[in-house]
């Protein structure tokens, strides 16, 4: 069961004509029986029948648009609600032991619920409001909690922290996510009068403008100038002898800078002519470099 197997066997059409004939059609579709749905699923479990588990997804889907139908409040389209609990009662399928003595319904829902909760997350606003295990309770739960329109007040927030088992400044944040908007990129949010007559409109076109250094051709140049350069660096260093491409590879080119006592010691030379040796092959490398403008 893959959620390719999904989209070409339970599409659900986004047209009103075709939705409306999804839902006659689902409707239309038998239930099965305790024993049907046990022979069914334990069938797909032994040896793997693709047919059975299509039957089991098939004859549920008209749960999965009643579920779908209780978070019509995200501003989302209930055809794609169906579409994500559709790959969730999927999953539930594959994982349904029917030995374990629970109909696939009351296995299934959690599934449905999860697969649907993660596209609203990822779909209902630009930025990601709900991450942590906390955030997505009080996510799908704050709204239901409110009593009265408004913010809430003090009492309010000790009781929905109490309730959820959850921070107060967690039911806080997530009340003052759920409250914002998304900007538009490129229409006028605000409206400030600087002088006479004359209005400066704040919107994201505004300020996040692209820099000149980031459009593609100064990139793919400045990528280009930077291998040019590297190609000469190690050309220049292939001038050096042995030791001088040691001190200068120690030197510069290792996170960890090396000293100039362990260099003396490890060439068995004073600390001195190490250092004369450095200034030697750094000379060296300019002249080289020049040559190569």
């Amino acid at each position: 069961m893959t959620t390719a197997l999904v989209m070409k066997q339970f599409l659900v059409p986004s047209n009103i004509a075709g939705w409306e004939g999804y839902l006659a059609k689902v409707n239309a579709i038998p239930l099965l029986s305790q024993e049907e749905e046990f022979s069914l699923a334990d069938r797909f479990q032994r040896e793997g029948d693709l047919l059975s588990a299509e039957k089991l997804v098939l004859s549920h889907l008209r749960y999965v648009v009643r579920v779908a139908k209780g978070y019509m409040g995200y501003g989302l389209q209930l055809p794609d609600l169906v579409q994500e609990g559709t790959i969730g009662l999927m999953k539930a399928v594959k994982r349904f032991d029917p030995h374990m003595g629970v109909r696939l319904v009351s296995f299934a829902v959690h599934w449905i619920k999860s697969e649907i909760h993660e596209y609203i997350i990822r779909n209902w606003r630009i930025v990601k409001i709900a991450t942590t295990k906390a955030q997505r309770k009080l996510f799908f739960n704050l709204r239901s909690m409110k009593k009265r329109l408004g913010w809430f007040n003090v009492e309010e927030i000790k009781a929905v922290a109490h309730d959820l088992g959850v921070k107060e400044s967690d039911v806080r944040e997530m009340e003052i996510r759920l409250n914002a908007i998304d900007p538009q990129y490129d229409a006028p949010l605000d409206e400030v009068p600087v002088v006479k007559g004359e209005v400066y409109t704040l919107s994201p076109s505004d300020y996040l403008e692209a820099t000149p250094e980031s459009t593609p051709f100064v990139a793919l140049a400045s990528g280009e100038f930077h291998d040019i350069e590297v190609r000469k660096l190690h050309q220049a260093i292939s001038t050096l002898d042995n030791r001088e491409q040691q001190i200068i590879q120690s030197r510069y080119f290792e996170e960890q800078k090396t000293t100039l006592k362990i260099l003396a010691e490890q060439m068995d030379v004073s600390i001195e002519r190490v250092r004369q040796l450095e200034k030697q092959a750094v000379q060296k490398l300019r002249e080289a470099l020049a040559l190569m403008r």
